[in-house]
């Protein structure tokens, strides 16, 4: 997966390999700025050239999935063909909270059905127990 990347100024640049952002690490030419998605900061670069990048989405009922991926077009001379090729730099999940929802609203439904369902209803009562 690709690791982003940011200049001095903080704009994005293109994302670079896990090696190379090991290695900037190392030589000290960058530093970390965040975790999650894991983004580096160049310390000695301004600017630099872009590629076309495009997100596309995965809609889906409890997860939608997510992809950057790099565009490049090919073209036959011969026949005039173009070759369109997508190149995928960086693939994630975003889950949806629905399902944990629901999954919260099923234990309270059980622990409210476990206290009415407890056989508590005939036992004798407490005495002196509160003082």
């Amino acid at each position: 997966m690709a690791v982003f990347v940011l200049d001095k100024q903080k704009k994005p640049l293109m994302p670079c390999t896990e090696k190379r952002a090991r290695l900037l690490l190392e030589r000290g030419r960058a530093v970390v700025v965040r975790l999650a998605p894991f983004t580096l900061r160049l310390k000695d670069r301004l600017g630099g050239a872009l590629q076309p990048l495009r997100l596309k989405l995965d809609p889906g009922s409890r997860v939608t999935g997510l992809a950057l991926v790099r565009e490049s077009e090919t073209g036959d001379a011969d026949t005039g063909a173009v070759e369109r090729l997508e190149h995928g730099l960086w693939f994630g999940e975003l889950a949806h909270r629905g399902q944990a929802i629901r999954e919260a609203l099923t234990l309270r439904r059980h622990y409210r059905r476990a206290r009415r369902s407890r056989k508590t209803r005939y036992r004798a009562p407490r005495f002196l127990n509160r003082l």
